[in-house]
């Protein structure tokens, strides 16, 4: 008895990797042009989760290189440009070896693929821990000050002690663990890059908070940053609690 091309169907539509291989060899030899299809579009997935794969092992070059250390935790930061809300840090420590697929630089990742893979991450993680600086302490020791205040918090808050810390292009101060700076670390490092989803979903929710107190500002899609009609808004309405005063004097003088 022939199988329906619907039954055939469902068996690709809901199989693991592993699976598709064992479905493409057993219909392999099925003339139907259709079941060729899923066929086609089996093997398409597999070589993109393969490719997957090889990405995810390159980004692991530095947590390699320094695998004699035991608990290696990755820095980021976001939120440094804006002209409202605060500077938020992230610090996470994955398990050895650890396959997250897609962890990438957090601005190549769409909302939803960022909020997915934070949730993974926090799951996952051997430790993480968020450091806020405020819109208040940025105006009052400036933004790089802030945001390696933040960093340190973020470190000196996880329940696992880090020993070595790999960093987003910078050297953070007062901290005593051994610490690698990585231009460009979200897109070379898998534990940079997770910090830096879990950091930029965090921020983002804040200011999704935000909006709802201050709409007229458009936190929600700009997210503080100077966009055009933000700036507008600042000259109409002036300046509200979150904004960093040092940010925006030009628009409001």
């Amino acid at each position: 008895m022939v199988e329906k091309t619907a039954d055939i169907k469902a068996y690709f539509d809901n199989a693991t990797i592993e699976e598709l291989d064992v479905l493409i060899n057993r219909y392999r030899d099925d003339s139907r042009k259709i079941i060729q299809g899923y066929i086609q579009k089996a093997t398409n997935k597999i070589d993109k989760y393969n490719k997957e794969l090889i990405r995810l092992e390159e980004m692991k070059v530095y947590e390699k290189k320094y695998s004699d250390f035991s608990y290696i935790a990755g820095i980021d930061e976001v939120g440094r440009g804006p002209l409202a809300g605060p500077v938020v840090a992230c610090s996470v420590i994955l398990p050895k070896d650890c396959n997250i697929l897609y962890i990438n630089d957090s601005k190549k990742l769409s909302a939803k693929l960022r909020e997915e893979l934070a949730m993974e991450i926090k799951e996952r993680a051997i430790s993480y821990s968020i450091g806020v600086a405020s819109m208040e302490r940025i105006d009052e020791i400036n933004i790089l000050q802030a945001t390696y205040e933040a960093m340190q918090n973020a470190v000196n808050t996880m329940s696992v002690v880090p020993d070595l810390l790999l960093n987003d292009a910078v050297i953070i101060p007062n901290l005593p663990q051994k610490q690698v700076n990585i231009i460009h670390g979200d897109a070379k490092s898998i534990s940079i890059a997770a910090a830096s989803i879990v950091a930029k979903v965090y921020r983002d929710k804040l200011m999704e908070e935000y909006d709802k107190i201050y709409p007229e500002y458009g936190f929600a899609s700009n997210k503080g940053y100077g966009s055009s009609t933000h700036i507008e808004a600042i000259k109409k309405y002036g300046p509200c609690p979150i904004h960093r005063n040092t940010f925006i004097q030009n628009f409001i003088y």
